[in-house]
C-alpha cells in the first residue's frame, strides 16, 4: 500500500486527482526520452532530431562520387521524333486552376 491510500484524512476525489496526476507525470517522463529513432513518429516530424551535420546517416556534402549511372551500364534517351504517330490537344480552363 502506498502512503496516499493509507492516508485517511484525505477525501476519495482528492486521492483520485493525486493518483490521476502522478500517472500523467510518469507518461510525460517517459516521453522526454522518445526521439525518432526509438519511436514510431518519423524523423520528418521529430524536433528533437539530430541536424543534418550531426546525423551519421547522411552523406557528407563534400561527396567526391560524380553523378550519373555505373560506367559501362548503357544508358537509354528517348530521342524527339519530327512525325510523331499521335498528338494530343489539351485544351484547359484556366478558371479551375489554382
Amino acid at each position: 500500500m502506498s502512503a496516499l491510500e493509507l492516508e485517511e484524512s484525505l477525501s476519495p476525489a482528492l486521492k483520485s486527482l493525486i493518483t490521476v496526476l502522478i500517472v500523467v507525470v510518469k507518461l510525460l517522463v517517459n516521453r522526454v526520452g522518445l526521439n525518432s529513432r526509438n519511436s514510431s513518429k518519423p524523423p520528418s516530424t521529430d524536433p528533437n532530431r539530430p541536424k543534418d551535420t550531426e546525423s551519421k546517416d547522411t552523406k557528407p556534402k563534400d561527396s567526391t562520387n560524380k553523378p550519373g549511372g555505373q560506367k559501362g551500364h548503357p544508358g537509354t534517351t528517348l530521342e524527339k521524333v519530327d512525325n510523331p504517330d499521335e498528338t494530343l490537344v489539351l485544351n484547359i480552363d484556366r478558371k479551375t486552376l489554382p
